[in-house]
């Protein structure tokens, strides 16, 4: 049984992080992920939601969005504002890490995430939760530093998926593995623990012992991840 790129059934694709993409955003990072490529971009801003105004704190969101051209075919532009899917995986960048932020640390300000997919060859949403947290960490930092106030790093967050094709559990499907898989898992971890997992049988139900051999992948993959999200911190003197 081989894979469409020839990695080994529990192999991440080749993970790269390039930092300040955006030099006029607070934090900014363009995460590769194989053939997946999203920017994702830190804004501070003066201000916080209704249901924050009372708390003395702060609020952490993100948008996302697929470019037009970054699939096999021109994906059209949400004009009416966001729904379905792109509602669904900005939801979960934002409540990933607002699983590990300390919303009181930053004042009554917002960081708001912008991932923007130039190229989708699967896993989106779990480069984009990776991605997210290097660049809310330099704007947490920023901040910091203008407030003479300790920078905390709160505990790192990354995203990978796992699934069954063909009956075999692979780490980090591709768009051809994705779109023909069996069972299609997201999971999202810390450092700090589990935060979400999102998993769905796309044809037969899976047992007990597939789901525990997805989990095992993705614990594997998500520590080999939280080791190149600090490689990049260390970089960007973000630790």
């Amino acid at each position: 049984m081989t894979r469409p790129d020839g990695r080994t059934m529990d192999q991440l694709r080749e993970v790269s992080f390039e930092g300040n993409i955006q030099p006029q955003a607070s934090g900014s990072v363009l995460i590769r992920w194989g053939n997946t490529h999203v920017i994702c971009a830190a804004s501070v801003e003066d201000r916080v939601p209704p249901h924050r105004h009372d708390s003395g704190g702060g609020w952490l969101t993100a948008e996302y969005a697929m470019l037009p051209a970054s699939g096999d075919s021109r994906i059209r532009r949400d004009r009416k504002g966001v729904g379905g899917r792109t509602a669904e995986i900005q939801r979960l960048i934002g409540r990933s890490l607002r699983a590990v932020f300390n919303l009181d640390s930053f004042g009554a300000r917002t960081i708001r995430i912008d991932c923007d997919v130039l190229n989708a060859d699967g896993g989106t949403r779990c480069a984009s939760v990776t991605g997210a947290y290097i660049a809310a960490c330099q704007a947490l930092k920023t901040i910091s530093k203008k407030d003479r106030t300790q920078f905390i790093r709160p505990p790192s967050v990354v995203g990978v998926s796992v699934g069954v094709v063909d009956g075999t559990v692979r780490t980090d499907l591709c768009y051809l593995e994705d779109s023909g898989a069996d069972v299609d898992l997201n999971f999202i971890a810390s450092t700090a623990g589990m935060i979400e997992i999102q998993g769905t049988a796309e044809r037969e139900p899976f047992t007990h012992s597939q789901l525990s051999e997805m989990l095992r992948h993705a614990d594997q993959a998500a520590s080999r991840l939280i080791h190149l999200q600090e490689q990049a911190l260390t970089e960007l003197d973000c630790l």
